[in-house]
């Protein structure tokens, strides 16, 4: 229905309202945070059981903590009463254990516990608001915890006397230097030490295609045959596409290229405000399908692996589930990389994902025409503050050292703008409704199902994931009728689980296959019964593409001039160098 001009005038009087306000909150809904406090405190106000149980377990704590205080001083070998998390590495060091230090930090853990005990387990509390008010009293201790003061931690405080004062007044030059750097739009410091098509995304191709959304990239041979069905490789269109070709250690790329298969990849364009009505259809149809129509053109009459990752790996779904719908048997296999398809339980993402906050995150994309890169880091760089934030705090300003950049972290520092029309729809659609889980996802005048998808399927997720929690990314079993479907568990988080080649560093996983006629096995039993594996899951993927694949052929040209593929440039492209 068309809204008159005074409707959309005032409509469009909130919606920049509400576009300088999310700018102020760093995109938060501070009706959705009220709304969230008022349900936690009054339920937790008309519940006096849980009241007293928490006024006992505090008296209970503190008793705890005094004898534990008073038998410190005498005894340092007396163990702590509570330890850290295994994930917080805080109060690691040795100095920590020696007293008044152990009785700060012992105090603290005690503390965050209880707070922990708080916000949780209240009757009536709808479950995303406990974890909203999990997540914002953690960013509350993180804020206050012990490490982050120079008084009450003992190595900043052991430094400062060994260094005379030098590591603080080197860490103010540090804090000075990239305050700088942020209001000027420049890099983090040793970022320049790395350059896309100098010592990152470096694997020899060239630019095959280009249209107004997408660069695909052909890359050289460096084998005698390849097998004949060629890899198509689409990465997140919110970051750049070389977190799968970093430095030649750590390039997926660089590894299927050197064991024989012909490697495409989508290199997603930056866009600008111009570009604020591109839409996830545009999306499928000038990155995905066009894609394909390329490479049959290069490498004719075969099927073609495809590999998504993260949200490439969601547009790859609804692609492959398009094509399932309709008939088209292009895919030779499927390959997801932390990829939600389930978005009901998005772990500490869905803090950020409700009415309330999408609307604020479209006014701000609404005003601009895109989001900007730098408003999705600091939303993720919350999800694990204490290790993001404060603990690069402690050892930059307050022990004046500088950590030095490697290949992911610059990656990682260079983002990509999202069009307006499509994040909209991406969060609206997929997050908030879950069509695509709910079979309500429309692609045409149809709507499409997971279930359509017949091809193998190989599902990677990572142990430590905040962005795709790994028992989210495993129900994919539940809509899927494929034959076979192939899941590993990796360690790690969203990128180092992935970016994880052989060798010395590599790091453990569990895979598992199970068939259209297994029996559904839950994810805790899953991991309990699979056992783990030392080492990368690359050679796995690998062996597992291979045994999908046909015999080698001889390696094909790069482009196909007759069919209008010639090279437009030398990898990695024009687009991946946008800022």
């Amino acid at each position: 229905m068309k809204q008159s001009p005074a409707v959309a005038g005032t409509h469009a009087v909130d919606r920049l309202l509400h576009a300088q306000l999310g700018k102020a909150t760093f995109g938060l809904s501070p009706v959705s945070l009220m709304v969230t406090y008022l349900d936690w405190f009054a339920h937790l106000m008309i519940s006096p059981g849980k009241q007293a149980e928490l006024l006992e377990k505090v008296r209970r704590k503190t008793s705890k903590l005094a004898i534990y205080a008073a038998q410190s001083v005498f005894d340092p070998e007396t163990p702590p009463i509570i330890e850290p998390l295994p994930q917080d590495r805080r109060f690691r060091n040795e100095a920590w254990q020696r007293w008044p230090f152990n009785l700060i930090h012992q105090s603290f853990l005690l503390n965050q516990q209880i707070f922990y005990n708080t916000v949780t387990d209240i009757r009536g509390v709808s479950r995303r608001h406990e974890q909203t008010m999990c997540f914002l009293t953690r960013q509350l201790l993180d804020v206050f915890s012990p490490s982050n003061f120079v008084f009450t931690n003992p190595e900043v405080l052991e430094t400062t006397v060994k260094e005379g004062g030098k590591n603080l007044l080197q860490g103010w030059m540090n804090f000075v230097e990239d305050q700088e750097r942020a209001l000027n739009g420049r890099k983090p410091v040793g970022a320049e030490e790395f350059q896309v098509g100098k010592n990152l995304a470096v694997t020899p191709g060239k630019v095959v295609f280009r249209n107004h959304l997408m660069e695909l990239i052909q890359y050289a041979p460096t084998t005698e045959k390849v097998y004949k069905e060629p890899v198509l490789m689409l990465s997140a269109w919110m970051m750049k596409y070389y977190i799968m070709d970093l430095s030649p250690e750590n390039s997926m790329v660089k590894y299927l290229v050197d064991h024989g298969h012909t490697v495409f990849m989508i290199s997603w364009v930056n866009p600008g405000q111009d570009d604020r009505n591109l839409d996830m259809e545009d999306y499928r149809n000038l990155g995905i399908m066009d894609a394909l129509k390329v490479i049959n053109g290069i490498v004719p009459d075969t099927r073609i692996h495809a590999v998504g990752y993260c949200l490439g790996g969601i547009i790859l779904t609804i692609a492959a589930a398009t094509m399932g719908r309709d008939q088209d048997r292009r895919l030779a296999s499927l390959t997801l990389l932390t990829t939600l398809t389930d978005f009901s339980d998005p772990g500490e993402l869905a803090v950020f994902i409700d009415p309330s906050e999408v609307s604020y995150l479209e006014d701000l994309m609404w005003e601009q025409g895109y989001l900007d890169p730098r408003q999705v880091a600091g939303s993720f760089q919350l999800l694990r503050s204490h290790d993001l934030i404060w603990s690069k705090m402690v050892r930059e300003y307050l022990l004046g050292k500088r950590q030095p950049i490697f290949d992911l972290m610059a990656w990682n520092i260079d983002g990509t703008r999202m069009p307006y029309r499509q994040h909209s729809q991406l969060l609206r659609r997929l997050f908030l409704n879950n069509d695509l889980w709910e079979g309500r996802y429309r692609v045409g005048d149809r709507p499409i199902a997971i279930s359509d998808i017949q091809v193998p399927i190989f599902v990677v997720a990572a142990t430590t994931d905040h962005v795709a929690p790994w028992r989210s990314v495993y129900k994919l079993r539940l809509q899927t009728d494929t034959e076979a479907l192939t899941f590993v568990l990796t360690s790690g988080g969203h990128n180092v689980g992935i970016v994880n080649p052989p060798g010395p560093k590599a790091r453990d996983y569990r895979i598992a296959t199970s068939k259209a006629d297994d029996r559904y096995v839950d994810p805790d039993t899953w991991l309990e019964t699979v056992p783990s594996q030392e080492g990368s899951w690359w050679p796995a993927w690998e062996a597992w593409l291979r045994q999908r694949s046909s015999d080698r052929i001889p390696s094909p040209t790069i482009g196909s001039s007759e069919h209008g593929y010639g090279v437009l440039a030398d990898a990695p492209g024009t687009y991946v160098l946008q800022e």
